[in-house]
């Protein structure tokens, strides 16, 4: 069973920093994806960034793209988003998700499974 433990973010203004992470274990098979997505009320979860677990695979979503780093830490088995220059509307909701089956890509309809949400609100 696959467990995506999330820590990290909270509050931050505008031009600062924060950081998230993603402490991930119970994968079936070497090869997978996690990813950090968000969501606003009435609006759809997005995918702001993935990384496959070999590292040769990296998406940002072009709001975050030159702003946030995504980076896996395989020997802690811990995916990190470096969140900088952070403006208000990232603030969200923001998930931990990880697939094992899709292949590359950050699209959440292929992500089955997700840590607990964290709140990130970036104040101006």
């Amino acid at each position: 069973e696959v467990q995506l433990v999330e820590s990290g973010g909270g509050l931050g203004q505008a031009g600062g920093s924060l950081r998230l992470s993603c402490a991930a274990s119970g994968f079936t098979f070497d090869d997978y994806t996690i990813g950090w997505f968000r969501q606003v009320p009435g609006k759809e979860r997005e995918g702001v960034s993935c990384i496959s677990s070999r590292g040769d695979y990296i998406y940002y979503t072009n709001s975050v793209n030159g702003r946030f780093t995504i980076s896996n830490d395989k020997a802690k088995n811990t995916v990190y988003l470096q969140m900088n220059n952070l403006k208000p509307e990232d603030s969200a909701v923001y998930y931990c998700g990880a697939d094992q089956q899709s292949g590359d890509t950050c699209n959440q309809n292929f992500f089955v499974d997700w840590g607990q949400e964290t709140q990130v609100t970036v104040s101006s």
